[in-house]
């Protein structure tokens, strides 16, 4: 594994890591993360894909991880808009890298949204959507949805101003976030469009612009998100080809996967490979779905179709 920083946006600190196959790498593949999540947590993945002889980046978002530096989160200007482009930043360097080759994304929950806002989506082959969709409060799983408004109207508006930004390690709730990235996202998961629909007709036509093929894992045992939202992101990728599979822990003989149960490395044996072989089948969603906007459906390993 190899470490390095990238400056963004006139000097912002990017943290950025590679992690090398033993031989010539077959594809490129960036991991996205989930919102407060650092890059350190995928990489027993990471290695492992690498292993498989994929070259493999993974970075924090600017502000968070070890892209934030000494920098005190309050004195961090910083959106989702932001973190969008810290992903086609390290998007950037991968395809100049290895640009004979496949360059796929794995997101991780946010991981999978921000592409939506790339400026530049032909660089993409493909994208594997891990536990992801559209963050609207009324599609959040159920747990979570008795004590989400409070969240967003009392606990989010008052500690943010208190503080300058959110701390969420304090509070065990998501991660510390600069104010930009938290207010930003309030607004979006208040809104039912979600991104989309708070960010207006240049959000929907940003989505509308990706063309690469989007898979997306959808856990029947996820906390956070569900197969309603799940449903929701696939459908602002309009003009994408698009598939969904849903996971139960039984099919991989576990008691356990969840919103982020996957990058464990129990399931080295199981999810992983899996996941890889679906990673170089991307391109078959296009004959999965003969439209866009339609996504096909997996379950129990038979695809079909759905508008």
């Amino acid at each position: 594994m190899q470490q390095e920083v990238l400056r963004v946006d006139g000097g912002m600190p990017l943290a950025v890591r590679r992690y090398e196959p033993a031989g010539a790498p077959r594809a490129s593949i960036v991991i996205g993360g989930a919102m407060g999540v650092r890059q350190s947590f995928y990489e027993p993945f990471a290695r492992w894909l690498s292993q498989q002889g994929l070259r493999v980046w993974t970075f924090d978002y600017r502000g968070s991880g070890d892209s934030r530096g000494d920098v005190p989160l309050r004195d961090v200007d910083a959106d989702l808009f932001d973190w969008a482009r810290d992903y086609e930043a390290v998007i950037d360097i991968a395809r100049a890298a290895l640009p004979g080759q496949p360059l796929y994304l794995l997101g991780h929950s946010l991981g999978a949204q921000l592409p939506g806002f790339l400026q530049r989506p032909e660089q993409v082959d493909g994208l594997v959507s891990i536990a992801a969709g559209s963050g609207y409060w009324r599609e959040n799983a159920p747990r979570l949805k008795r004590s989400i408004l409070y969240f967003w109207f009392v606990l989010v508006p008052l500690v943010t101003r208190l503080c300058g930004y959110f701390p969420g390690r304090r509070l065990r709730k998501v991660g510390d976030l600069p104010r930009g990235v938290i207010l930003q996202w309030r607004r979006w998961c208040l809104d039912p469009r979600y991104s989309v629909g708070a960010e207006g007709d240049a959000a929907r036509q940003s989505y509308a612009r990706v063309r690469f093929p989007v898979l997306a894992l959808s856990m029947t045992d996820d906390e956070l998100m569900t197969l309603a939202g799940t449903q929701s992101l696939l459908g602002f990728y309009a003009g994408a080809p698009s598939a969904l599979e849903r996971i139960a822990p039984a099919d991989v003989h576990a008691q356990r996967i969840g919103h982020f149960g996957f990058f464990r490395d129990q399931f080295s044996r199981s999810l992983w490979p899996s996941t890889l072989d679906k990673l170089h089948r991307l391109g078959a969603l296009t004959t999965l779905a003969a439209q866009p906007g339609h996504t096909a459906v997996q379950h129990a390993g038979v695809p079909h179709t759905t508008a």
